[in-house]
């Protein structure tokens, strides 16, 4: 039952107009990253492997988690009366969830493998495979913000009706500006008013809690190594003594977020009053 799902998730998915438009969006931006990386530095051509990776990773950072979650909670909140239905099924909760976000996570996989597939071939035309590993690294890291995203999706819905829609929507929004864009911006901060000592465990531990971050510092790891860190990250390498500790603690980091979010949300659906 767990496949069916996920093939009845994925095929919903793929005809929506919004998973389409991701796709194009998505393909257009990562071929024009590729396309137009030495403009600013006052060059011509295209980019290789390395430098596509390391531009596109900002753009995966901020595009990947607000996809995942919107298309995840649209996906994920019942339509009026569907609730009763879908879950009368003798199926259980759990199974059902875990099988939409399969088929939701094949869906948006597949948009992002149309974009860096693009640009990945371009590249490989115009400047050759040097640095292809690196930009591997980083289609792997999309993924597995993908499926971090659609897990925290399915926890801010479960449990949702079709009246709490909007209201999933606004805190999924919450959920992505806080851990894309004010996390980073508040971990400074406080690390400014401690000592040197007591602000390094502080960014090194910020670079673990925070997907984005974890992440990030695994993707420009790979695609520059150290040169291209900033201050957090720069302190979570020094401390897990180079690049292999740092993949070690990264590895674990999105392992738990792989996990947590999706068991609390088939733990809050298999409580839900539906």
């Amino acid at each position: 039952m767990l496949a069916l799902a996920a093939a009845l998730e994925l095929t919903q998915a793929l005809r929506s107009r919004w998973t389409q438009i991701f796709a194009v969006v998505f393909g257009a931006l990562a071929l024009a990253v590729a396309a137009s990386g030495y403009v600013l530095s006052g060059g011509q051509g295209v980019q290789d492997f390395a430098r596509t990776a390391a531009s596109l990773t900002q753009l995966v950072l901020l595009l990947v988690p607000l996809t995942a979650l919107l298309l995840g909670v649209l996906a994920l909140c019942p339509e009026r009366g569907s609730a009763e239905l879908l879950f009368s099924q003798p199926v259980g909760r759990g199974t059902l969830l875990l099988g939409r976000l399969l088929g939701l996570f094949e869906a948006l996989a597949a948009a992002q493998a149309v974009g860096f597939g693009a640009a990945g071939a371009v590249i490989f035309a115009r400047a050759g495979e040097e640095g292809a590993s690196g930009f591997l690294l980083l289609v792997l890291f999309s993924f597995a913000l993908t499926a971090i995203f659609l897990g925290l999706a399915a926890l801010v819905s479960a449990g949702s009706s079709a009246r709490g829609r909007a209201r999933s929507l606004a805190v999924a929004l919450v959920v992505w500006f806080a851990a894309v864009l004010l996390y980073d911006v508040v971990a400074l901060a406080l690390a400014s008013t401690l000592r040197s000592g007591s602000a390094s465990r502080l960014l090194i531990v910020s670079v673990l809690l925070n997907p984005v971050d974890a992440v990030r510092t695994g993707a420009l790891l790979a695609a520059e190594g150290s040169t291209a860190f900033g201050a957090a990250s720069l302190a979570f390498f020094r401390f897990t003594g180079g690049g292999l500790g740092a993949g070690l603690a990264i590895a674990a980091s999105l392992l738990a977020w792989l996990v947590l979010p999706t068991w609390l949300a088939a733990r809050r659906l298999a409580r839900a009053d539906l």
